[in-house]
């Protein structure tokens, strides 16, 4: 893969998880009408029957949601700054979208905050009192989040490599250049000046200086 496929497949998978973040935090705004449409919709599927349980939670969770906004809507204030972290993250991830290979530090933190959903969601899960299949499926937005910025890492990797080789191979064209027109000056000077000192400092130029 060349310097130019490996950019446009850094780009896409970094597109990929800024989409990702824009709509987890987009969705975190409208909390209370999500969870009262989700609620209405798994009734009206017939979903309580066949799982119970996670209706049951759904219709805990939109209780309290709808309850808490009614009496204390000042504490959902704090998923708004939730959605608005997600989307501050994703503003972030601009700098690599730009420069991977001098911002991929914003890879490696997000790769941090990945791994860090797991020990969150299996630690704060139990004492908030969520079920455990509901830490499950928090924990694997860790794990599906870090796949796309795995694969990016290993490719600014590559293409670091690629832009390093590529400067060398500059920098030798460039030494090349430099020693064809000092070749070139040095082979007009002695056509035109038989007796001038050579510019390579040849012993040839030091008898001829002496002389």
């Amino acid at each position: 893969m060349n310097e130019q496929k490996t950019t446009t497949a850094i780009r896409a998978w970094l597109i990929v998880f800024i989409v990702g973040l824009v709509v987890a935090g987009a969705t975190a705004f409208p909390l209370v009408a999500e969870l009262s449409f989700g609620s209405w919709l798994l009734h009206g599927l017939g979903l309580q029957h066949s799982f119970p349980s996670f209706v049951a939670w759904i219709d805990r969770v939109n209780a309290g949601v709808e309850t808490t906004n009614a009496h204390y809507p000042f504490i959902l204030y704090g998923t708004d700054w939730l959605a608005f972290a997600h989307l501050m993250i994703a503003v972030a991830f601009i700098g690599p979208l730009r420069d991977p290979v001098r911002n991929i530090w914003v890879i490696q933190f997000g790769i941090i905050a990945c791994v860090c959903v797991i020990p969150l969601a299996a630690i704060a899960g139990p004492i908030r009192g969520i079920p455990f299949g509901w830490e499950l499926i928090d924990m694997s937005f860790g794990v599906v989040g870090i796949v796309p910025l795995l694969l990016v890492y290993r490719l600014v990797r590559r293409l670091e490599k690629l832009q390093s080789e590529r400067a060398r191979l500059e920098l030798a064209r460039l030494e090349r250049a430099r020693l064809e027109r000092t070749r070139l000056e040095r082979t007009r000077l002695e056509q035109t000046c038989p007796d001038a000192a050579p510019l390579d400092g040849s012993p040839r130029a030091a008898a001829a200086a002496g002389s």
